[in-house]
């Protein structure tokens, strides 16, 4: 099969996965529309799904390659040798820097780019610097090869010549790769990978049976370049018109390289530098074991880079809205946890004696120099790097991401982590994968606040008012209402014929009651209820059935599945009429029941609670999604049968279910530690004991 009819074939396969979604209905004096891009966010996931496939293809056949490789040099060269020829492969690696920083660079602007014209006069700009950029690079490694060489103890500083030359193809091949990038030509980049792959293998190869060793694979190297360069020109279809200028401004640029620099300098110290300081600082046999467990752990982030690759171009051409869907991102995360858990797993049932065989007898060793532990601990190590890798490029698709800082400062610790624990190589690794761990909760945990602040943003108030103010209301009687509607849960099932009566019929004048109820509701809900500011202010309201796009459910579970990016709740009730198969049977179940409970006059349903900073901004719900949806789902006449509470404080910004960010979301992570340590079922069994309000006021 050709390449692009296997290309065709996958693109076809995901399309399955790309739903029919319908444009929201437009609401009175409001302009809220489902955005086409949020409507498009599963096409996204088909992109990266069928272009992960396609360059997940070519690296697996460039990691074939470069496995056998390795195999080959090590039991050619043995282990010294393989350690040298290794440590000069790990210093074009970090030079990659420079490499992928141009590529990266170049796939974002062409992608933005829509004319044919535009991304040739962005792609000849990259091009031009990025040969001025190898030349230096070359030239300085030619000006300072003997002590490069002495550094990490090479026997020649021909060694680091050859390098130079290969640095000088190398560079400038980034720029050729990032335009076949941002056109999102996967087939051609794919290629262009086995390309250099099979060109390494075969040069050095040939070189080591003519007998120049270890140079001999360094020069192979070289030449892998040197042909990928040449190779990556073909069929591309580059119009490089002179009359277009660059539409990409040189201050944007800059501060693009600027970030993709930090990034891949970061990536490839954290990939590569703890081979050249176990080069230093263990003997070459050592080193030599250590490069041979390396190379799982260059498998999988490869494989990794494949799917980071697809996600980069797609996701930098998308729309805002698309992005916001974490099922985007989740797409690429399950692939690279798929990928290395699959060859970790592998690696450790693999028997020691299989790499010995395979690597040759030098590389036989036991205890912390097993060789096959030590290749399953390098890849869950490189596994959890890659997580962070695929966070971090996902924000630089479309902003200047900050996380790549991060990413920078850990490389500092890693090193000193390194310099301070290396006397065994199993106790390198292991600093390695605490480091990385504690990164990758750096890395993900503002992602993930930022992507949760987001559909917050997508809801901008409008000209109306969404309610209009009924009367002020006690807190007593809000918590009343709450509590009415949640009883029923398993949490409070020793409660429910003792106490049934004041919950059902609460005496809201009874203060011992009211003490009660807000020692029951804590039971629960302490940590919730804490995130309300202190002097809010509550009222029964009516909700303006005009400006129900003003009133959005709370980000989490269902909604979040339904929602894709747009929390109001209109939005969210229009998505459950068109894509029912988003949602399981239990919540259809309990919306259907919401639902019939409507239709019986009598029944009566709990309020809907709400919380947000004014009657004119928009609204969060705070208990009562489902009523609340299933209310519109049948009529929009139907809110006339629900009783609305709405709390209202200049300071809800600080309530994390009003406005989710870092700040907010630690705050309620103390909430639920001392609702975990303090026992608020006693208080409601003194109270049960003793009714007298004075001495069993709970605190709060």
């Amino acid at each position: 099969m050709s390449q692009k009819h296997a290309s065709d074939s996958l693109l076809q396969t995901a399309s399955g996965f790309r739903p029919l979604l319908r444009r929201a209905d437009l609401f009175k004096d409001k302009k809220i529309r489902v955005d086409d891009s949020i409507s498009k966010s599963r096409t996204v996931q088909a992109r990266i799904v069928s272009g992960s496939a396609v360059l997940l293809s070519g690296s697996a056949l460039t990691a074939v390659l470069n496995f056998a490789y390795n195999l080959v040099v090590a039991r050619w060269l043995g282990e010294i040798g393989f350690a040298h020829a290794t440590v000069v492969y790990t210093l074009l690696t970090i030079l990659s820097a420079v490499t992928l920083s141009f590529q990266i660079v170049a796939a974002k602007a062409v992608a933005q780019q829509t004319a044919a014209e535009a991304k040739a006069a962005v792609y000849r700009a990259f091009h031009r610097a990025s040969w001025v950029c190898g030349l230096l690079v070359a030239a300085f490694l030619i000006v300072f090869r003997q002590g490069v060489a002495n550094y990490v103890n090479l026997p020649s500083p021909q060694l680091i010549t050859l390098l130079a030359a290969a640095a000088a193809f190398y560079v400038p091949l980034g720029s050729r790769r990032g335009y076949i990038q941002g056109a999102c030509s996967f087939v051609d980049l794919a290629a262009n990978l086995v390309l250099e792959g099979a060109v390494r293998l075969g040069a050095s190869m040939l070189l080591m049976l003519l007998g120049y060793g270890v140079p001999g694979v360094v020069l192979g190297n070289a030449i892998a370049m040197a042909v990928a360069y040449a190779g990556a020109q073909t069929g591309v279809g580059i119009r490089l018109s002179p009359r277009v200028p660059n539409p990409l401004r040189l201050s944007q640029a800059m501060r693009e390289m600027s970030q993709a620099l930090v990034f891949f300098a970061g990536q490839v110290l954290i990939n590569n530098y703890n081979i050249v300081l176990v080069k230093h600082f263990f003997p070459a046999s050592a080193a030599g074991i250590y490069s041979a467990a390396a190379i799982a752990g260059r498998v999988i982030y490869a494989l990794s880079s494949a799917v980071v690759n697809s996600t980069f171009p797609i996701v930098a051409g998308a729309s805002d809205e698309g992005r916001r869907d974490l099922r985007v991102i989740a797409t690429s995360l399950m692939l690279v946890v798929g990928i290395g858990s699959t060859i970790s797993l592998g690696l450790f049932l693999a028997p020691n004696r299989i790499w010995v065989r395979l690597l040759g007898a030098g590389f036989e060793s036991a205890g912390q120099y097993h060789v096959s532990h030590l290749l399953a601990l390098y890849a869950i190590t490189t596994v959890v790097y890659s997580l962070s890798a695929v966070i971090i490029s996902f924000e630089m698709s479309y902003k200047i991401a900050h996380s790549s800082w991060i990413q920078f400062a850990f490389c500092g610790a890693l090193i000193a982590g390194i310099c301070l624990y290396h006397s065994t190589l199993t106790g390198v690794i292991l600093v390695q994968l605490v480091l990385l761990a504690a990164m990758f909760v750096f890395v993900a945990l503002p992602f993930l606040i930022s992507s949760l602040t987001d559909p917050k943003d997508l809801l901008v108030a409008g000209m109306g008012r969404p309610i209009h103010l009924i009367r002020r209301v006690s807190e007593d009687e809000v918590i009343a209402e709450f509590l009415k509607s949640d009883f029923h849960s398993h949490t409070y099932q020793k409660y429910q014929e003792t106490l049934r009566q004041i919950v059902a019929q609460p005496n809201l004048e009874d203060p011992v009651e009211n003490s009660k109820r807000r020692t029951l509701l804590f039971i629960k809900h302490f940590a919730l209820w804490q995130e309300i500011p202190a002097g809010t202010k509550w009222h029964e309201v009516e909700v303006n059935e005009a400006d129900l796009g003003d009133i959005r459910v709370f980000p989490r579970a269902q909604w979040r599945k339904l929602a894709r990016g747009n929390f109001s709740v209109t939005q969210v009730a229009q998505a459950m009429r068109t894509r029912r198969d988003l949602m399981d049977t239990q919540f259809l179940a309990k919306i259907a029941a919401i639902g019939d409970r409507f239709a019986n006059d009598e029944a009566r349903l709990g309020a809907v609670i709400l919380i947000g900073r004014d009657e004119t901004e928009p609204l969060t719900v705070l208990d009562g999604n489902h009523r609340l949806a299933a209310a519109i789902l049948r009529t929009p006449s139907e809110l006339g049968k629900l009783r609305f509470l709405c709390g209202l404080s200049p300071q809800m910004t600080s309530c994390c279910w009003y406005n989710t960010n870092l700040a907010n979301l630690f705050r309620y992570g103390r909430n639920v530690i001392v609702q975990a340590i303090r026992n608020p079922e006693a208080g409601i069994a003194s109270l049960l004991k003793d009714p007298g309000p004075e001495s069993h006021e709970l605190e709060a």
